[in-house]
């Protein structure tokens, strides 16, 4: 008992370090910021599968930006829908000049990356932006990307929140989204960037050619975000955080938990792929947390092991309650506690299990 007690005690001060040093970096990270207007060309590009229900939406919302039209064309890859999505995108964007769509004949990598690089390869300006077909991007998406990529950026992400319903399957996902934002901005304004969301991201045609472009991602057929941002680190290029409300871009929840669960072990399966250095601080991260979650059954042999869960879970009440807003989140405290310890049991369930859907699409 002296020996668990001992390295609970450890895991508690790494839980501890690590909150302090979340909290300080978000803090500093996510204040008002100012979003100047620049005339750069940008060139957005969109895989889109099957999405006849929603693509009409993603044009409306990329028709009400904020940025000039003149200096921004939307390129659209059809990735070989087997619905309606191409002649409802050809009907939505008639008439609309700096819209175009294309259709992904011939891949030269498998999946969404396959349709992206045919779409950055045609694409005229220098800078591109992506945002997945079922999304929503708000009004100063384009202003504050060009904004980031003008300060000398060569990657670019943003905040990417999904939509609350009062689906438990949504609380769910959005939970989850919401901890993995907190994490992934916390890390990169710590110096230690490995993650981001496909639905807002971008960067400059030339990063994207000095780092081989999708060559080095297939070790999965998801990671074009995740394992692109790997590519960067790599060759120490400059990554921007765009963090403005008026710049996030929202999307739906799966409908049901199977196929949350689905996407899930599909993103998960990319994160064994990170440099060993970062998985070796989520591991801790992660792991300190498990612990902290579990030693609450300890309580039964010795009431000292209350300090643990107590202090844990009061520090991810401070934490959620502090930053949510700033990722476009709203939990209750019942919420926040529920999901928390639902939350922490899938990132166990997820990790072993999301390998063998590493090849699947």
């Amino acid at each position: 008992m002296t020996t668990l007690f001992a390295i609970i005690f450890l895991l508690t001060l790494i839980f501890l370090g690590y909150s302090t040093f979340i909290y300080s970096a978000l803090n500093k990270l996510l204040r008002p910021e100012k979003i100047d207007t620049v005339n750069l060309k940008l060139s957005i590009v969109v895989a889109a599968k099957n999405e006849a229900e929603n693509i009409p939406s993603l044009i409306t919302a990329l028709k009400e930006q904020t940025y000039p039209t003149d200096l921004f064309e939307v390129i659209i890859v059809d990735d070989n829908s087997n619905d309606n999505t191409l002649q409802i995108i050809k009907s939505e964007i008639a008439d609309l000049t700096n819209f175009k769509v294309i259709q992904a004949t011939e891949k030269n990598y498998p999946a969404k990356k396959g349709a992206l690089d045919i779409g950055i390869k045609h694409a005229s300006n220098q800078h591109i932006v992506i945002t997945d077909a079922d999304c929503i991007p708000s009004p100063d998406w384009l202003k504050a990307f060009a904004n980031k990529f003008s300060q000398g950026n060569d990657f670019v992400f943003g905040i990417a929140p999904y939509k609350q319903t009062k689906s438990f399957v949504n609380k769910i996902a959005a939970f989850e989204n919401l901890r993995a934002h907190m994490l992934m901005f916390a890390f990169a304004k710590l110096g230690f960037p490995y993650s981001a969301a496909a639905r807002s991201f971008g960067f400059s045609k030339a990063a994207f050619e000095k780092v081989d472009g999708y060559s080095n991602t297939t070790e999965t057929l998801s990671g074009d975000d995740d394992l692109l941002i790997r590519e960067a680190v790599k060759n120490n290029m400059k990554i921007g955080l765009v963090t403005s409300k008026n710049a996030f871009v929202y999307s739906n929840t799966k409908q049901t938990y199977n196929e949350y669960k689905t996407q899930k072990f599909r993103h998960t399966s990319t994160s064994y792929h990170y440099p060993f250095k970062i998985k070796a601080l989520l591991a801790v991260w992660h792991i300190s947390n498990i612990v902290l979650l579990v030693s609450a059954f300890l309580i039964f042999y010795d009431s000292v092991f209350f300090l643990p869960v107590f202090l844990k879970f009061i520090l991810d009440l401070f934490l959620i309650n502090m930053f949510q807003n700033n990722f476009g989140y709203k939990f209750n405290l019942i919420e926040v506690i529920v999901l928390q310890i639902i939350y922490e049991i899938q990132i166990i369930y997820f990790f072993i299990l999301a390998q063998k859907f590493s090849k699947k699409w």
